[in-house]
Parts: structure tokens; C-alpha cells; sequence
């Protein structure tokens, strides 16, 4: 294994991504990939695979790689040629060295590319590239591994409460008695009935060094988990706070039309965490934790608190009032009951695989600076 030392631009040619309006993106299968992953799809490529995509703009060091043609946004650097080494190896290459760079034009909002590409590095030759890629890859492998079945299982459970609740098609719907489209011994209420919203949490200081923050930028787009690497540790609360089972909700554009919706299964029973002023907290009432957070996934849900939505353009926030508007079918103690033993299992597997990916990923940052930096020679 040899290593040389070089700059950043002679082992990558990085270039600003291109942009694309969600207004002008169509139905498609390529992933468009900003400087925090894939948020959207077109039917139009602007690059090939193998593709790596980082942030340009303030703290960079999320590095994205892409085994298939994409669309880079206009706020991430992608790279346009690798000089002959390992793909792979320079998306960890790229993780390892801009982890916690900043600009050092303060106020300029971009990085600049060209400054990246003088940045002093040292890269090992290609044979040492490839068995560290290999190393690093497997845990990443497993870790994507995770996330499909994770998808799999939201997907399931998802498809179980439609299947109860919208379809009415739930344990013994055969015999069931109708009376104007509801099963008898159901009621019809407004949501805001159903489930307490925004409930008043108390934390106590003194029995608490610090708190939990989550910021808007954890939530997933598409999913229940959250991203506890953006978590932060504040001295006191700020913003909502909330319970495990709770979920959160977006209120403002454009985060919810997006699909930022998180179930909030990363505290121990009676843990207070707070938030970002822009959640709407959701808590179980007659209806359970599993039902809030699958109705809050559905389109029918959503759409109603888009179209409550003031403020200025960019600036738009969900009215709490659009809940008392907004109907839904709750059903007798023993059918909610006997859903959450249904649905449960399926959090609970869900909320497993969440902490195993989390403990590959650590071991898999613990390597990666001692494999970059030639500490650990003998990867393979």
C-alpha cells in the first residue's frame, strides 16, 4: 500500500449540480439528489453512474453514492471525473475529509469548488482503495439492507390500517352491521376529538442536566425513523415537546408537502424531548399511537392540512383549526385493541432495525478516518 499526497482536485473533479423546480420534475425513475440525498424523482438524467453527490452549501460531509443515472440539484457538488480511482472509495474519501469543513467565506452561502479541489489530501494507491471500499461498503450494504426491510414493514403496517379503517374490511366486517357507511358501534368525530394535538408537556429541570432537541432536518420524507445524528443536547426546552408515541407532523411549507411525518419511538417511556417550532404534535386519545401516526400518513390527511395553509409564499404554516374539520371513523376499545396487537409488532421490528443500522453505522465511522488516514494498513 502506497499513499501521495496530493490536492482534493487531483483525485476528484467536483461540479455544481443542476437546477430542477419541483414545478418543472416529471414522473419518473430518477432519483434527484440534493446536498441531503435523493428528495425527489424526474424522468430525465443528468449524470451516470457511478455517481457521487456532497453538499455545497455551509457544513459539507454528507456524501452521497449512486450506482444508477440521477439528477444532482444545484445545491450539491457531484462528481464529473475520478482520475482512475475507485468511485466507491471516493464517496468514503470525500465523507472522511469534508466531515465538518466549513467555508471560510463566512458569508458567502456556497462552497466553493475550486477551493475544495486545493484542499491538501493524502489517497492511497487503487489496489488499497478498493479493499478499503470493500470494508466500508459491507456495513453500508447491511445498513441498506436494513432500510428495505424497514420500508417493507412501515408498508405493511400501513396497508393494515387502510384495510381496517378505510376499507372497513377489519376482524368480523362480514357480520357487521351498517348504519350510513359505518359499522355499528363506531362514531364519526373530528380528529381533533380523536387525538390531542399539541397537549401540554411538562419536562422538570431538576430531575434533567439537559434535553433532546430534534430539528426539522431528522424527519424522514418518507418514512416513520429519524435521523438521531442530527439530534442535539439543549440546556432547556425549545419549541414542542413530546413523548415516545407521539408523532410529528409538519406544519410548514415546504416540509409537509414533502412528507415530513415521524413516529417518535427513539425515547424511553416518560422522556420529554422538544423540537422544532414547526411541529404539530399528535398524541393518542381514542385513537392509539400506531393509528395517528398511519392516518397521518395518508393522502386524504395530508391534503386537508395543505389546503389550510396561510402565510406568506415560502412561508406557509398548517391551521390547527383544518382537525376540527377533518372526520374520522373511531372504532370500539376492543378493535383498536386488537389492531395495535397487529401493529405493534410491526413498530417493534421496525424500531430493532433502526438500532442495529445505528450500530453498524458507528462502527463503521469509527473505521473510516483510521482507514483513510493509513492507520489501519491491512483492511482486507
Amino acid at each position: 500500500m502506497s499513499w501521495a499526497d496530493c490536492e482534493l482536485g487531483d483525485v476528484v473533479t467536483l461540479k455544481r449540480g443542476h437546477d430542477l423546480p419541483n414545478g418543472k420534475r416529471k414522473e419518473g425513475d430518477i432519483p434527484v439528489v440534493s446536498s441531503s440525498g435523493i428528495t425527489g424523482w424526474h424522468n430525465e438524467a443528468k449524470a451516470e453512474a457511478p455517481g457521487v453527490v456532497t453538499g455545497r452549501y455551509g457544513t459539507i460531509g454528507e456524501v452521497f453514492f449512486l450506482d444508477r443515472p440521477y439528477w444532482p440539484l444545484n445545491t450539491a457538488l457531484y462528481a464529473i471525473d475520478f482520475h482512475e480511482n475507485d468511485p466507491r472509495f471516493i464517496a468514503y474519501f470525500l465523507r472522511s475529509h469534508l466531515k465538518n469543513y466549513k467555508s471560510e467565506k463566512a458569508a458567502v452561502p456556497g462552497v466553493d469548488r475550486n477551493v475544495l479541489h486545493k484542499l491538501k489530501v493524502r489517497c492511497p494507491d487503487l489496489p488499497a482503495q478498493e479493499s478499503i471500499a470493500a470494508v466500508l461498503s459491507a456495513y453500508d450494504d447491511l445498513i441498506e439492507n436494513n432500510r428495505r426491510r424497514i420500508a417493507l414493514l412501515e408498508q405493511a403496517a400501513r396497508l393494515l390500517y387502510r384495510e381496517w379503517f378505510v376499507h372497513f374490511r377489519f376482524p368480523g366486517y362480514e357480520t357487521a352491521k351498517f348504519v350510513d357507511g359505518l359499522p355499528e358501534g363506531w362514531e364519526r368525530t373530528a380528529f381533533s376529538e380523536a387525538a390531542f394535538i399539541n397537549q401540554t408537556t411538562n419536562w422538570d429541570k431538576s430531575k434533567n442536566r439537559d434535553i433532546r432537541m430534534v430539528p426539522m432536518g431528522a424527519l424522514s420524507e418518507s418514512g416513520m425513523i429519524c435521523d438521531a445524528s442530527q439530534f442535539e443536547r439543549r440546556e432547556k426546552p425549545t419549541g414542542v415537546k413530546f413523548m415516545k408515541g407521539d408523532t410529528l407532523f409538519a406544519r410548514i411549507t415546504p416540509c409537509l408537502e414533502n412528507g415530513k411525518t415521524a413516529y417518535v419511538d427513539f425515547l424511553d417511556e416518560g422522556e420529554v424531548a422538544c423540537g422544532s417550532t414547526e411541529f404539530i404534535v399528535f398524541r393518542e386519545r381514542k385513537l392509539s399511537r400506531y393509528m395517528i401516526y398511519l392516518l397521518a400518513r395518508e393522502d386524504g390527511f395530508r391534503q386537508n392540512a395543505v389546503t389550510s395553509m396561510v402565510g406568506s409564499s415560502g412561508r406557509q404554516r398548517v391551521q390547527n383549526s383544518c382537525f376540527d374539520k377533518f372526520m374520522v371513523s373511531v372504532p370500539p376499545d376492543e378493535i383498536v385493541v386488537e389492531f395495535d396487537q397487529k401493529a405493534e409488532p410491526l413498530f417493534r421490528q421496525i424500531a430493532s432495525l433502526v438500532a442495529s443500522n445505528h450500530k453498524l453505522a458507528k462502527a463503521r465511522d469509527i473505521l473510516l478516518p483510521r482507514l483513510m488516514d493509513g492507520r489501519l494498513s491491512n483492511p482486507a
